[in-house]
């Protein structure tokens, strides 16, 4: 009997890329998951948390660079930190007031990467530890880039007439860790958020 159940047990096991594949789809659901915060400021259609963890990796990794620590650490932990919403969804400051959303998170995340190869697997549980800790450099800067990822959205909305987004522009800069995080915060106060594209955009007769 015990050596028909692992035989059984065997056949479920899903090879490395059918893992790879599950995981990948997974992470597709984030961009219909919005980030929810933006209603409270009466953003119907904000943006989605892929949007936000994209963004959120390249500021990582200009950080990262600017602070000369390893990239693909401050990278990788951006890039992940809102992975197990794909599971419990995006839920706004308030909703954790009353819940511990934070051990929800780590549960789902753990759930999340079980089936991964030892290698792999381990890597990941360290760097979502050491995000978590906020101990080391590469953790500050991933933590900052999120930080700033939503400061340069709530800048963004506010220039397209949403004004209870500045509410976030006056509360968030004080949680910023690392000095380029700050310089950037800085240049962001007058930063015209449109600027960047007035100067390629070509009009001709």
């Amino acid at each position: 009997m015990k050596s028909r159940v692992r035989k059984n047990n065997a056949k479920k096991r899903l090879s490395p890329e059918a893992v790879a594949l599950n995981f990948f789809a997974e992470a597709g659901l984030l961009k219909k998951v919005k980030r929810s915060g933006w209603w409270v400021a009466g953003i119907k259609d904000p943006e989605s948390v892929a949007d936000h963890s994209f963004r959120c990796a390249m500021i990582a990794y200009w950080m990262a660079h600017a602070e000369k620590v390893s990239p693909y650490r401050c990278l990788v932990m951006a890039l992940f930190n809102d992975i197990h919403e794909a599971r419990i969804n995006d839920l706004h400051k308030m909703g954790h007031y009353y819940i511990d959303f934070k051990k929800a998170e780590q549960k789902v995340f753990q759930d999340q990467v079980k089936d991964f190869g030892p290698s792999l697997k381990k890597e990941m549980i360290q760097l979502r530890e050491e995000y978590d800790a906020q101990k080391t450099k590469a953790s500050l800067i991933a933590r900052d880039a999120d930080i700033l990822e939503c400061l340069i959205q709530a800048k963004e909305y506010d220039q397209e007439g949403y004004a209870k987004a500045k509410t976030f522009l006056r509360r968030a800069p004080f949680y910023l860790k690392t000095k380029s995080a700050q310089r950037l915060w800085k240049q962001l106060i007058n930063w015209d958020s449109a600027s960047w594209w007035q100067h390629v955009v070509k009009f001709e007769r």
